[in-house]
């Protein structure tokens, strides 16, 4: 049993007396990217990067509003798109959003679902707040 922790250590792997029967790296696997195992002594894992879109300020945010009934059992929503930020920043917007209608709504894929068809009473609200691009 010690003969390959002797090879491994010989290869720059884990020290044969450190008792240590973890991979060589400090990555957790399920971070690694695309590689499941390699044989090179001198690899180096990549780690997963978050893509987190930058904070537009709302005067530069172009927010599109459309109102849509297909695919939804004829039930009436307005679609808020064009947010860019991060996503909490995209849910507080959606929460003020729906405690100023009245109404419930959602965040999908990045869009922000209203009940209802409240086009002018949301420009309204995001004109008053600050995002002047709206429309």
């Amino acid at each position: 049993m010690a003969d390959w922790k002797t090879a491994l250590a010989a290869l720059g792997g884990v020290a044969e007396d450190s008792g240590n029967d973890k991979a060589p790296t400090d990555i957790p696997k399920r971070q690694r990217v695309g590689v499941v195992y390699s044989t090179n002594p001198d690899f180096a894992y990549v780690e997963e990067a978050e893509d987190m879109p930058a904070l537009l300020p709302k005067n530069q945010q172009r927010l599109r509003l459309s109102m849509e009934r297909a695919g939804r059992g004829g039930k009436t929503v307005t679609l808020v798109k064009g947010f860019v930020g991060p996503t909490e920043d995209l849910a507080a917007l959606a929460r003020t959003l729906k405690q100023k209608c009245g109404v419930g709504g959602s965040i999908d894929d990045g869009v922000i679902v209203i009940q209802g068809d409240k086009r002018p009473l949301l420009l309204d609200i995001l004109k008053k707040q600050g995002y002047t691009q709206t429309k």
